[in-house]
């Protein structure tokens, strides 16, 4: 790897058919990027095994898992017990993506919500932190958010997150961190740049959602972990410091919240 400033990509999905023929050399381009460690994620649970072996087979990858809201009313519904024996695995860093998604799936908002709450009860359960999918749902988002807290405190991500400010504000009131994807790069994305600028740095997280999201100069082309150096030097600029020293808060920031995921 060269002598460059090591950052961590916080969710990626390098389970998907995207990365099937060369999941190897993307993880040796992340590294050669100074991307020295990523989590990917989950979204089904009948899919962990196979998510596990890529985290077993990499040393520089950590796993999450649960069920993704848009794969509620799809997939049978999670339980507690379920995702605290999953969390077991010394590479099972993070329960989710879980969250709400009223944008494409605003019809199976009920089983969305149970799910959420089951997710929320096994961060709390296992010390994990929960990982957030939002879109269109910030009121009940966090409604939910708050009173499971108020139940079982648990740590939480805002992933890819491009919500409102409200939103922004209660889950930073719960001591919850906020993660900037591509979209926080975009030309267009000025309002979440401000949400972010408003946050403190020590709550802040970068991320891909590769193979989603690429940021420039790659926009429009399938996203991959070693990107996600160009999403850092955008949030450095939102923070007005260096590349170097954003990379080292968000790494102190990642390792606060992902304690599990530390390497040694």
């Amino acid at each position: 790897m060269t002598d460059v400033a090591k950052i961590t990509d916080s969710h990626c999905h390098l389970d998907f058919p995207d990365f099937e023929e060369e999941r190897g050399a993307v993880i040796e381009r992340a590294r050669e990027a100074g991307v020295h460690r990523m989590v990917t994620i989950c979204t089904r649970l009948r899919n962990e095994p196979a998510v596990r072996a890529i985290a077993e087979a990499h040393e520089p990858v950590f796993y999450a898992a649960g069920t993704h809201p848009m794969s509620a009313a799809e997939e049978p519904l999670a339980s507690v017990a379920e995702l605290v024996e999953i969390a077991k695995h010394p590479k099972m860093v993070g329960i989710g993506e879980t969250g709400l998604d009223y944008h494409y799936t605003a019809e199976s908002a009920d089983i969305q919500k149970e799910s959420l709450r089951i997710h929320c009860a096994a961060a709390a359960q296992t010390g994990l932190p929960l990982i957030i999918h939002a879109r269109d749902a910030d009121e009940d988002m966090a409604r939910i958010l708050a009173e499971e807290h108020r139940n079982a405190a648990f740590d939480c991500v805002m992933h890819c997150f491009s919500s409102g400010a409200g939103l922004a504000r209660v889950a930073l009131d719960l001591g919850f961190y906020l993660s900037m994807s591509g979209i926080g790069t975009f030309p267009r994305s000025q309002e979440i740049r401000d949400i972010f600028a408003a946050a403190p740095a020590e709550r802040v997280l970068v991320e891909t959602d590769a193979p989603y999201l690429a940021p420039p100069p790659y926009r429009g082309k399938r996203n991959e972990p070693s990107y996600v150096v160009h999403t850092a030097r955008v949030a450095a600029d939102v923070f007005g410091m260096s590349y170097e020293e954003f990379a080292a808060q968000s790494e102190e920031n990642f390792e606060r919240i992902f304690s599990k995921a530390v390497l040694t």
